[in-house]
């Protein structure tokens, strides 16, 4: 059996996709500049306060900066901020000196990911482009919506550069337009000032129809949570809409209606959408009107998802299926904070689960990156266990494939999917 031989580096693949060995520590006076030095051995992208150790007086905010271990070896580069919460990113890890250059090879190959090996241009226009720390580009995700690049910034590095990268952006994708969204208070903390990239996306349209897996929706982006429309769920929602052939169906958090849509073109006899917000509920409708959906057949209701399940459950309602998709309920490993969202989790799913039909299919979703997987699965069973009733899992699912993760940080693994026949 022949060997495998190691990768080679080449000026198209330089040392970071190489495997150089450790050498010798260096004094910090030999130190490439700008430095900063772990107090700790991590292979870890996050670098907190508590393992950061000394830094070098040159280190300006947003400055990529070369990484060492606490006994003097070369083992990454990273941006700094030090006002940041997360003052260290750490982009690659290598013995090798790494400057500028790396993120247009990141960007290079994150696209070529999906585009010439998951070929996701031949189903939908709109896909996950940048996964932050799943990419090596922590800080930053961008989707892509037909011709808009919608950029979400968390470091003071990544938005400092954006500019600077988006016309190779738009060269790789074929897009025109930008929006850039930086949540306040995060931006406040990494000193990062929106108002920069104005000129940039000036030109950006309110609103952009999208298509997936020949289903079409609006995308709002002056109005909707997050675009009012998530990439991560295409697989699910295709999914669901084939397991719902003839059925009655429940869509608890419906938001701006994927699966019930999915589950009407699946074959669905009736789909009941709920959903607390007025607005999501508007683009839901939008959406429905676009595939030429019957509102006889797709009934949205306001209302808050916990009281409706529970109005259902007294009324004796049942269904043939039940999707449950909520928000994040976890939004703190703070313990007080971590239990009143595993409460909700419980709350939701027993009544949910209470609703599906003997035979019925029930499934249920966590976006909540501090619970594991593991735990989900856990609340869920007891709940239903609590009903004297079980659940036959047929399998369990994440986000798509554009989501990708890497080994060092399994952490960035946020949603979780159950399904289940209900007995």
């Amino acid at each position: 059996m022949s060997e495998t031989p190691a990768p080679v580096a080449s000026e198209k693949t330089p040392a970071l996709f190489a495997r150089p060995d450790k050498g010798d520590p260096l004094p910090p006076e030999q130190w490439s500049k700008p430095w900063a030095q772990l107090k700790f051995v991590s292979f870890q992208p996050a670098i907190f306060p508590r393992m950061l150790g000394e830094v070098s007086r040159d280190a300006r905010p947003g400055d990529l900066v070369s990484v060492y271990d606490k006994f003097g070896h070369r083992v990454g580069t990273g941006l700094f901020n030090p006002r940041a919460k997360m003052p260290l990113r750490v982009v690659v890890h290598s013995h090798e000196p790494i400057g500028e250059e790396y993120f247009e090879i990141a960007i290079r190959r994150a696209v070529a990911l999906r585009r010439e090996m998951f070929k996701l241009h031949e189903h939908t226009d709109a896909w996950r482009v940048i996964n932050s720390d799943g990419d090596g580009m922590s800080g930053l995700t961008i989707d892509r919506y037909g011709d808009v690049l919608y950029c979400d910034v968390y470091s003071l590095g990544m938005f400092m550069r954006l500019p600077r990268w988006l016309p190779l952006l738009h060269e790789l994708l074929g897009t025109k337009h930008v929006r850039v969204h930086v949540d306040h208070d995060l931006g406040s903390l990494e000193g990062i000032k929106p108002s920069a990239m104005k000129e940039i996306t000036a030109s950006a349209p309110d609103r952009v129809k999208i298509r997936e897996h020949g289903v079409k929706y609006e995308v709002d982006f002056a109005e909707g949570h997050k675009t009012g429309f998530f990439c991560d769920q295409r697989d699910n929602r295709r999914r669901f809409g084939t397991l719902c052939q003839g059925a009655r169906v429940l869509d608890l958090c419906s938001y701006t209606g994927g699966f019930s849509i999915n589950a009407i073109l699946g074959g669905a006899s009736e789909v009941i959408a709920v959903d607390l917000d007025e607005d999501v509920i508007k683009q839901g409708r939008r959406n429905a009107n676009l595939n030429q959906i019957s509102p006889n057949k797709l009934k949205w209701v306001h209302a808050d998802a916990f009281a409706y399940a529970r109005q259902m459950q007294k009324n004796g309602e049942q269904f043939d299926a039940v999707m449950c998709d909520p928000p994040k309920f976890v939004m703190t490993r703070e313990p007080a904070g971590a239990a009143e969202g595993m409460r909700k989790y419980a709350d939701l799913n027993t009544i949910a689960a209470s609703l599906v039909k003997p035979g019925g299919l029930f499934v249920t979703c966590s976006c909540s990156g501090l619970v594991s997987l593991e735990t989900f699965e856990e609340c869920v069973i007891k709940g239903v266990h609590r009903l004297n009733r079980r659940l036959q899992f047929f399998d369990r699912t994440g986000p798509g494939i554009d989501h990708p993760i890497y080994s060092n940080c399994p952490e960035s693994r946020y949603l979780k999917i159950l399904w289940a026949r209900m007995t």
